[in-house]
């Protein structure tokens, strides 16, 4: 129950955490503490004996002067978000239209521009609280003026992060940190998969008619790891994996392979430990983030954008991810705390994800020399690394290419 329970919480923490509302919403009930906090004191006995000790031209006594202050804040910070928000969906409707819609996440989970977007929400939700708590009344202690002050301070604080939010956001838009980005959180998640020097060893063949299927249709993922140790230890088996990550299975289509009968239970215990998603994320699947920089790069040499500046940049990318996968290799077996073999992992071979990837590229960028150009020189660095039938293919395609060309 604690295990199905756990898979069920990894699964929404990564949507919840990368959703553009989540750190604004935060931020602004975190806000919203910090005016009750700040009001309680400003009506409070230490407050009031600061309030009556401040200079004349300091101190704040007219309820109508702080309601007008706060209302010019709160409509200056409003149009502040406004236009921030604006900016904001502006880049993803560029990055959807030139790039690809699959770079997105890496735009609406950027995590500063949430920050930012939830401290103008805070300051209004601040501003809004303050405002309900002015009263006409005789004595201008019981106005909220150390709040108001600390009120404008802040806005003070949004206007300059507002300029520096003009300057982030022009640099973000531009193609090559998008494409840095993916980069750096596939190469975190490859690191963290490809940890062996050397290939491991074949997997062995299970000789089994039992299975674990899907219980519903999506994108596999891969699996939670303690789940499926328990269960294999529990019931004294080998579990294997019949698809690599990144595979559309329906509904009922076997997922994993037993070494021998299991009990209805565990089956659906193990059904639930496998990760089935509605769309796919470099968290979960280095390759994934590789096929987004092909998808960039085939998109730039499309037609329709014609910049294959931006493809060099994609295949550069690519080429340095590759470099580390030639030399690095995931394990393809699970171990239990015993050492015992518990779990057999299909994994995606590099010559696999360089024929998904870096040759759809190749045919949609032949015909552009500076793309031959550049293929022809990632590709004898790769081979010098470490020489791969499906690269040497295409680099005597890319040469053949270059030649012909070069001849007219």
């Amino acid at each position: 129950m604690l295990n199905n329970t756990r898979v069920w919480l990894a699964g929404r923490y990564y949507k919840l955490l990368n959703s553009i509302a989540f750190y604004p919403a935060f931020i602004g009930l975190l806000f919203l503490l910090i005016s009750y906090l700040t009001i309680s004191f400003d009506f409070s006995d230490a407050g009031k004996q600061i309030k009556g000790n401040l200079p004349p031209y300091t101190s704040l006594k007219d309820a109508s002067t702080a309601r007008s202050i706060i209302s010019v804040i709160t409509s200056g910070v409003i149009s502040l978000t406004v236009f921030s928000f604006s900016m904001v969906m502006i880049i993803l409707s560029q990055a959807a239209s030139q790039m690809s819609n699959r770079v997105l996440n890496r735009l609406i989970g950027n995590r500063f521009q949430q920050i930012v977007l939830g401290i103008y929400i805070g300051t209004i939700v601040y501003s809004l609280f303050l405002l309900s708590t002015i009263r006409d009344i005789d004595s201008g202690i019981y106005i909220p003026a150390l709040s108001t002050y600390l009120l404008i301070l802040l806005t003070i604080f949004d206007i300059f992060l507002f300029i520096y939010f003009l300057h982030y956001v022009t640099q973000s838009i531009k193609y090559e940190v998008i494409i840095n980005r993916v980069y750096i959180e596939t190469r975190k998640k490859l690191e963290d998969t490809c940890e062996l020097p050397r290939p491991a060893t074949e997997l062995i063949e299970l000789v089994s008619d039992a299975y674990v299927n899907a219980n519903s249709s999506g994108i596999y993922e891969g699996f939670d790891t303690q789940t499926l140790l328990f269960l294999a230890d529990d019931e004294d088996c080998l579990f294997y994996t019949l698809h690599t990550p990144g595979t559309f299975v329906l509904q009922g289509q076997p997922l994993l392979q037993v070494s021998k009968p299991i009990s209805a239970d565990t089956h659906d215990k193990a059904a639930r430990g496998l990760r089935i998603n509605d769309s796919e994320s470099i968290e979960e699947n280095y390759a994934y983030g590789i096929r987004q920089l092909s998808e960039v790069a085939m998109k730039a040499l499309s037609p329709g954008i014609n910049d294959p500046g931006t493809a060099i940049i994609s295949l550069r990318a690519m080429a340095k991810l590759f470099a580390y996968r030639l030399v690095n290799f995931p394990d393809n077996v699970v171990r239990n705390k015993e050492n015992q073999v518990r779990i057999l992992v299909q994994e995606l071979t590099f010559e696999t994800i360089f024929k998904k990837t870096v040759l759809p590229v190749w045919d949609y960028g032949k015909e552009d020399r500076s793309v031959q150009d550049e293929m022809h020189h990632l590709l004898t660095q790769l081979q010098s690394i470490s020489s791969r039938p499906g690269m040497g293919r295409l680099l005597r395609t890319v040469t053949l290419k270059r030649e012909q060309q070069a001849l007219g």
